[in-house]
């Protein structure tokens, strides 16, 4: 697998695997993902500010997908709880991460997660910053078991809340 940045040609092969994404969690009973959001306009900003990623196979098809930055995360700013890192710290985000069906369970989300978090120790950038529905336990799983700790409830600003966690690098 390889992470490369998004084009706008890629939107078709992106909306596909969030569209995967969405009908996965609505099978889990997770309403995270059901009015729409993440849509064409949200993944072509992410495109534009050079945050959209593709995973693609060794045969170049496009597996999934995931936004990335070190930009302040708006709705980081406040949180009921506390972060391990100070609210000035330069930290890691990673949103929108979906993978298409066909792909599943090969190891997606692994990869993702040791490219970014690699791409942060590299820069010097202490640590990784990340929320989830209350009710995406899958996620919650794999961010407990990489080592992620969970800080409190952050409020979205298209409304809701979800459980944000942060991993330090040192």
């Amino acid at each position: 697998m390889q992470i490369i940045p998004a084009q706008t040609n890629d939107l078709g092969a992106i909306i596909e695997a969030i569209k995967c994404a969405q009908k996965y969690l609505a099978s889990l009973g997770i309403d995270q993902w059901q009015d729409g959001y993440p849509n064409e306009e949200v993944i072509l900003k992410d495109i534009n500010q050079n945050e959209s990623y593709i995973v693609t196979n060794e045969i170049d098809e496009i597996i999934g997908t995931t936004m990335f930055t070190t930009r302040p995360e708006p709705t980081y700013k406040v949180i009921d709880g506390n972060w391990l890192t100070s609210k000035d710290a330069v930290y890691g985000v990673i949103h929108r991460m979906a993978v298409n069906d066909k792909f599943r369970s090969n190891g997606f989300s692994k990869f993702v997660f040791d490219y970014f978090e690699n791409l942060l120790i590299e820069k010097g950038i202490a640590s990784m910053r990340i929320d989830t529905h209350e009710h995406n336990v899958v996620m919650q799983g794999i961010l407990k078991n990489r080592g992620y700790h969970y800080c409190g409830i952050i409020n979205l600003e298209r409304g809701g809340t979800r459980l944000a966690f942060e991993k330090k690098f040192n």
